[in-house]
């Protein structure tokens, strides 16, 4: 299901259904599209799915870093006239919600995180000195997840654009740098918003002892796996995702 990018002020995003919002981040070079099985499923199950586009490569260079990501979150939640959300991100937008939260806990209702970064950063911003292969490329978008056919041309295409675009890759790269800079394991004991954390099993990107480090420093989380699965369990296994989400709001009665 294709759904309507709306454009308003200086956001662009997509909304659908209605209910509890719950915000989605997506990472450095994840399209909206990443999350269509989250949007139509919760979309359809009283909630108010919302996407914004991040600025990943508009923002001035000075300003292209996490807390400046997370400051852009709050004045789209305060655009949007939101009292209390719950935030979902992947990747770099794991790490964005996790930072957001910290600086402003009062209006995050949960957590949701998958294949985050904010404590291990190891493949985001490096192997690009051979950007102009195309198949070295390819071979590293299909090792983000667990069957390398998850990866379509499409996306091998999308990335394989972003890193041979001067500008992005120098915003890429930049990313990268403040993703490490924002490390977050001495802010993650202080945050009590609860937070479901869920991990591909096989995740190389972001290995399981990643999600098992954040699960031991959020004080009020749940960790759930996804075997036979990568970086983006919201698109590699987006039943299991769906359900394990589902099941968490549930039990927290979001």
């Amino acid at each position: 299901m294709a759904h309507l990018l709306k454009k308003e002020k200086d956001y662009r995003y997509i909304e659908v259904g209605e209910g509890t919002p719950i915000i989605v981040l997506h990472g450095l070079m994840g399209g909206l599209s990443n999350f269509d099985a989250v949007t139509n499923f919760f979309g359809s199950n009283g909630y108010k799915v919302v996407i914004p586009e991040l600025p990943i490569y508009t923002m001035s260079l000075i300003k292209t870093n996490v807390k400046s990501f997370a400051n852009y979150l709050k004045d789209f939640i305060e655009f949007k006239g939101f009292k209390e959300v719950i935030l979902l991100g992947n990747s770099l937008g794991g790490h964005i919600g996790l930072y957001h939260t910290k600086l402003y806990p009062q209006k995050i209702k949960g957590l949701i995180i998958t294949g985050s970064s904010g404590l291990y950063e190891s493949a985001m911003g490096g192997g690009y000195t051979k950007r102009s292969d195309y198949e070295v490329i390819k071979k590293k978008a299909q090792d983000v997840f667990y069957d390398p056919a998850v990866a379509t041309k499409e996306i091998v295409d999308e990335v394989y654009e972003t890193v041979n675009d001067r500008n992005k890759l120098i915003k890429t790269l930049a990313i990268a740098k403040s993703a490490i800079r924002h490390n977050m394991a001495k802010d993650l004991p202080k945050m009590t918003t609860p937070t479901c954390i869920i991990w591909g099993k096989n995740d190389n990107v972001t290995p399981p002892e990643v999600a098992e480090e954040f699960h031991e420093l959020l004080p009020d989380s749940d960790l759930f796996w996804i075997d036979k699965c990568g970086h983006a369990a919201m698109m590699e296994h987006p039943e299991e995702f769906n359900k394990i989400l589902n099941g968490w709001l549930e039990r927290r009665n979001f």
